[in-house]
């Protein structure tokens, strides 16, 4: 199969493997106990912090593990708003993960002010426009740095150079699961406050992730119990999920110039096959997106059917995001871009990955063009 589908998720990458099949023997204990077992635990588990404070150049104490990008999200979010006793507003945009406008909404309900910003075309917001919604209740600003759909690319750090002119104290936090698999990311640079990753999206295992949160930051917890990381989320450890994160991060890091180089060679390839032979077909976010993302829109072609006919021929592509339940149901990130329903059900997500060279772009168009037989 040509797997095009890795915003989804990604394919451990072999050395994560390793590291993680490397602690099996020796590093299962729970490393919040006391006896040699549960030490070997806690040192594999500070070191992976360690690790992943250094390639997003953070402090270890500010990297919270967690169950993945949903949680993070969830955490950074609600624990904002909710932080001290209070009930402080979340300001975001129309496009942003699913686990964030719920998690708004939720808050919503608990008397928590939220003002929800629309995009552009691009799928974008003004800096301008996120600070001017901004009042001193506003307790935290989330907007996604790439859009896990369309790949759209926001201004984090205008957003937060904006923000911080405006009074009070409310904290910038960005979705940068999608925004990590192809850039660099270095939280001072960026003025965020809270960075939410998952390492699936880059190589690394399913079922963790990490919130960073800037020293000083207080959060209300989510879930309760034994206060573990530093009482910012209780629950057991996921030591090898820890390990396997850090050593993804580390070769995504080191692996970038090759995989933005292999990646945007095969994304040129295809697009522009595809353009040369397939009437009126559009590139969504053209002006702004990250380089493993190609979100097409084939006119009058519905996206299931052609996704069906793709995966038969061996080629894994997508609707929309992995986590939309219902498969009719439309995009409300191509809704707020004022993308039309009839538009948005012929629109297909190829995303790249770690694994992908050049020719694979040659090759995804060929499937692509072969499914297309008969629907033009």
């Amino acid at each position: 199969m040509l797997y095009l589908d890795h915003a989804a998720t990604t394919p451990i990458r072999p050395q994560v493997w390793e590291a993680m099949s490397a602690l099996v023997d020796r590093g299962w204990g729970n490393p919040t106990g006391f006896h040699a077992s549960a030490r070997a635990a806690k040192n594999k588990l500070e070191e992976a912090r360690e690790r992943v404070a250094d390639v997003l150049g953070c402090r270890p104490l500010e990297v919270v593990f967690t169950s993945g990008g949903t949680e993070s999200d969830n955490l950074a979010i609600k624990g904002a708003a909710l932080a001290g006793g209070r009930r402080g507003g979340v300001v975001t945009s129309a496009a942003e993960h699913e686990a964030v406008l719920n998690a708004a909404h939720f808050l919503e309900e608990w008397g928590c002010p939220v003002e929800v910003m629309g995009v552009d075309s691009d799928g974008l917001v003004d800096p301008s426009d996120v600070a001017d919604a901004v009042n001193p209740s506003t307790a935290v600003v989330s907007v996604m740095a790439a859009n896990n759909e369309t790949g759209a690319t926001q201004a984090i750090k205008k957003i937060a150079d904006a923000v911080r002119d405006q009074p009070g104290s409310t904290l910038i936090h960005t979705d940068a699961v999608q925004a990590f698999v192809s850039d660099e990311l270095r939280v001072d640079e960026m003025g965020v406050h809270l960075l939410t990753l998952a390492g699936h999206k880059f190589g690394g295992p399913t079922g963790v992730g990490v919130l960073y949160v800037r020293e000083g930051v207080n959060l209300e917890p989510v879930s309760h119990g034994g206060g573990q990381e530093l009482g910012r989320r209780s629950g057991t450890h996921h030591v090898l999920g820890a390990v396997g994160l850090a050593m993804a991060m580390e070769l995504a890091a080191s692996d970038r110039a090759r995989f933005n180089r292999d990646v945007r060679e095969a994304r040129r390839r295809f697009e522009m096959e595809l353009s040369n032979r397939v009437p009126g077909l559009a590139i969504t976010s053209h002006s702004a997106r990250t380089v493993h993302h190609s979100h097409l829109r084939f006119p009058g072609v519905a996206n299931q059917t052609l996704l069906v006919r793709l995966d038969r021929l061996g080629l894994a592509a997508s609707a929309g995001s992995s986590c939309q339940s219902g498969a009719a149901k439309v995009s409300h990130v191509l809704s707020a871009m004022g993308i039309s329903d009839a538009e948005a059900r012929s629109s297909v997500r190829f995303s790249f990955g770690w694994t992908t060279r050049p020719p694979d772009g040659d090759r995804a168009a060929d499937l692509v063009l072969q499914a297309l037989e008969g629907l033009l």
